[in-house]
């Protein structure tokens, strides 16, 4: 046994001799975990925020077939934001060793809850079958594969499970490292097509979930443990073994473990399935009581994240199509952007002097539609003071907020511009008649999503990722209820719901800037800009969703000049 080291709690695994101290500027503080791909790290940004860092093996990492493949994975792992997945913060897909970072949620794995406190209650089961059958549904929207769902990989918090490490499997499989005996998946969450080496889809991971499902709630895997070869061949060939399960749940874990992939549900079935049992009901809630007493107790132990070094240490790591996109659905009021206080803080627009006439069809669609009501007019930009030690604006505080809208399940909302034709809306900055000219601006990257798990994570504008806060220098933080853009850095906010160009953006900034923006004055889908100290980028940006978990999730076009 090793001695701990100040702020490593059992649980975890100290560093040793041969483990790097620091990875693409963040410092070690312990092992995590190990598999196959490699090592994950509890890590410490410099602000001292916990994440995780996988490191890849050294076999993968010489691959030049895998690296390229690991980066297009990273590259779509960035663009999910499910609440049931932990998002991705960053990562060095070229360095010498490739890294994935992603935010730190405390708490253990499922395999760890079965192997302490055993099989869990069939409402447990049925929520966790929810829960990760929606983080599919996010993954499964960028055009993902999980290809490794399985207990070890979805971690148990308070609110609900997390799925991690997805993607990566799917760079592996094209590395040509069969010789190395490595196999990407586990042999008993494995479904039949993937055993057999052929192509996988959306319902492979459905399979896996009532593998999964099944271990949770009889204490071991329907297909039996023991040696890979056996459990291959029993997914393969035989029917699973539910004997160990509850009698409530074998029709749909049946369901999901069906040998032909067409015979398994969606995700969508299986949400629907569980919010048609009595123990659940119409609104499946991870609320007090959904975890046994035992479990949640550990949890609750586990919250406590890691303050680095010097301080507590934690024990659990998270890291964090496509198909057809369904009509998106009006925003739940749980996810409703938070609100200013006192409405009546804010001024009430000026009448319009003529309702615009409806626009035809455009980017977002093929069906004509209605601009949005006038919002509420916007305070003037006044004078802000700045800490220029922190980079941070002081009272006033420079914030900036933007229009609440919900893709959900995989519906999907264009962000691009109009033609360019003479406007009958006008300029969105000077309302003068609007005439095609030539940009100043040529795009750099354009309808990217990003999502900031909580105000400890920041919008870097300039390179279009999420990082940890104070990391970046053209920034656009948030708060719970606001963006705060970097220092030096102006914003101009659009009269409507209509689409934004870079040039809009220019003239808006010089004729109308703005500091301070709460939610309640930006509904309706309302596009902002922000453009950046030296004035040679702009981003415009939309709000796609503020949860009540804490989460901010944008959608950025970049563009620069000429």
């Amino acid at each position: 046994m090793f001695a701990q080291p100040p702020g490593v709690q059992p649980g975890l695994t100290a560093l040793s001799a041969e483990d790097p101290h620091e990875i693409g500027g963040y410092r070690l503080h312990a092992r995590l975990g190990s598999g196959g791909m490699g090592v994950v790290y509890l890590a410490y940004t410099p602000g001292g925020r916990p994440i995780a860092l996988k490191a890849v093996r050294r076999e993968f990492a010489a691959d030049p077939e895998f690296r390229e493949r690991f980066a297009q994975e990273v590259a779509s792992a960035r663009r999910i934001h499910g609440l049931f997945t932990a998002q991705v913060v960053d990562s060095g897909e070229d360095e010498r060793t490739p890294w994935l970072a992603t935010a730190y949620v405390p708490g253990p794995s499922l395999h760890q809850v079965v192997q302490r406190h055993g099989p869990l209650p069939v409402r447990t089961v049925l929520l966790l079958v929810a829960g990760i059958a929606e983080a599919l549904q996010e993954i499964h929207r960028v055009g993902v594969v999980h290809r490794d769902l399985k207990p070890a990989n979805v971690l148990i918090a308070g609110d609900g499970p997390r799925v991690i490490d997805f993607g990566i499997a799917r760079a592996a499989d094209a590395a040509a490292l069969t010789g190395a005996g490595l196999r990407i998946g586990t042999a008993a969450f494995m479904a039949p097509e993937q055993a057999l080496g052929r192509p996988v889809t959306s319902a492979t991971d459905v399979f896996a979930l009532g593998a999964l499902a099944g271990f949770v709630a009889g204490g071991v895997p329907p297909f039996g443990n023991g040696p890979e070869s056996g459990a291959l061949y029993r997914v393969v060939h035989e029917h699973p073994d539910l004997g160990r399960i509850p009698r409530e749940l074998h029709e749909l874990l049946s369901w999901c473990l069906a040998k032909p992939p067409e015979d398994r549900p969606t995700t969508a079935d299986l949400i629907a399935a569980v919010r048609a049992h009595p123990l659940v009901g119409p609104r499946p809630q991870f609320t007090e009581g959904w975890l046994p007493g035992p479990v949640l107790e550990e949890v609750g132990v586990r919250r406590q994240a890691p303050g680095g070094p010097a301080g507590p240490g934690g024990s659990a790591l998270s890291v964090p199509p496509a198909p057809s996109a369904p009509a998106a659905r009006p925003v739940p009021e749980h996810l409703q952007p938070t609100m200013a206080a006192d409405p009546a803080a804010y001024p009430a627009p000026a009448p319009a002097p003529a309702p615009a006439p409806a626009r035809g069809p455009g980017p977002r669609g093929t069906m004509p539609y209605a601009p949005a009501p006038s919002p509420p007019a916007l305070p003037p930009a006044g004078p802000v003071r700045r800490d220029r030690r922190r980079g941070r604006s002081r009272l006033p505080v420079l914030a900036l907020a933007a229009a609440a809208l919900l893709a959900c399940a995989g519906g999907a909302y264009w962000f691009g511009f109009p033609p360019e034709e003479p406007d009958p809306a006008g300029d969105p900055a000077t309302g003068a008649p609007r005439t095609p000219a030539a940009s100043a601006y040529v795009p750099g990257y354009v309808q990217t999503a990003l999502t900031a798990p909580d105000s400890g994570y920041e919008f870097d504008l300039r390179a279009g990722k999420v990082v940890p806060a104070e990391s970046a220098a053209w920034y656009l933080a948030r708060t719970s209820d606001a963006f705060l853009p970097s220092e030096e850095s102006d914003a101009f906010v659009a009269d409507g719901s209509g689409e934004l160009t870079p040039d809009d953006c220019a003239r808006g900034i010089e004729t109308r800037p703005v500091t301070t923006l709460p939610f309640k004055a930006l509904a309706d889908e309302r596009p902002f800009c922000v453009r950046s100290p030296d004035q040679r980028e702009v981003a415009i940006v939309r709000l796609v969703e503020a949860t009540s978990a804490g989460s901010v999730t944008i959608a950025v076009d970049h563009f620069r000049t000429r």
